[in-house]
């Protein structure tokens, strides 16, 4: 048992939450709790460590038993060590570090969201949880995007990342992306200052929805990629919605459009 916040492996686990950069050299990323760890075993996600207090659920000793099996490497810690490591105020008893390979993308995309300047992790994360909800394909993160791998976004996304391709990208590769697609893709910008009605377009066909951030909205590198603007009618007055929620709207008029189709 881990005993001692000093130890090795509690203090690479907590580098990895706590730094980007230390996520990017090690190849690996944390999720805390048993719904998050139960979801990447699910997806058959590689790992690389198990830290968990003794008193776990049944739940949660199944979701180590099965980590387990794989022959990942399991260590029980007491409350003090998971504390040490955990990125949340009360430890859920169990962290997991996984190895940090995002889904690669699908051959024929025909879905896709750019959140340009999404730098709020709650956002971004909520955006990730909803994009996969309504089916995305893939998520393209340009630089200035909040880490898809921060601890805050994980939570928020809960088991996005093990659904979707999401891949942070320069602008340079994003437009590659856009124009290999199988299928030529329309591309489409989220703008609460212009644009047709977002209910009047026609969003049956292979498309990319760029959604800016809330502070600045979409760059002009993003700007420059967009075949059409669309935005949603506000008649209360309000001068914009949460980056969040308007990709919300978009992603399922999407969805309702092409189950009618």
């Amino acid at each position: 048992m881990i005993t001692s916040a000093h130890n090795p492996k509690i203090q690479w686990l907590r580098k990895l939450q706590s730094q980007a950069r230390a996520r990017r050299e090690q190849g690996a990323f944390v999720v805390e709790g048993v719904r998050l760890a139960e979801e990447a075993l699910q997806a058959g996600w590689p790992a690389e460590l198990v830290l968990h207090s003794a008193a776990l659920s049944p739940r949660g000793q199944a979701v180590v038993d099965g980590f387990a099996g794989r022959g990942v490497p399991v260590e029980s810690a007491t409350e003090a060590a998971l504390k040490a490591a955990s990125d949340t105020e009360t430890p859920q008893g169990l962290l997991v570090a996984l190895k940090l390979q995002p889904l690669p993308l699908p051959p024929a995309l025909d879905f896709i969201l750019i959140p340009d300047g999404v730098r709020d992790p709650g956002n971004l994360g909520t955006l990730l949880r909803t994009a996969a909800a309504a089916g995305v394909q893939a998520v393209l993160l340009p630089p200035g995007a909040a880490d898809a791998y921060a601890p805050k976004v994980l939570r928020a996304a809960m088991g996005a990342h093990f659904r979707l391709a999401v891949q942070a990208l320069d602008w340079p590769a994003i437009q590659q992306v856009l124009h290999s697609s199988a299928r030529p893709l329309h591309i489409y910008l989220a703008d609460a200052g212009g644009g047709q009605p977002y209910t009047q377009a026609d969003l049956r066909a292979p498309l990319a929805l760029v959604v800016g951030g809330e502070a600045a909205g979409a760059g002009d590198q993003a700007s420059a990629l967009v075949d059409e603007r669309l935005h949603i009618p506000m008649p209360g007055g309000v001068e914009s919605l949460n980056a969040a929620v308007a990709a919300a709207i978009l992603m399922f008029e999407v969805v309702r459009q092409r189950s009618c189709a």
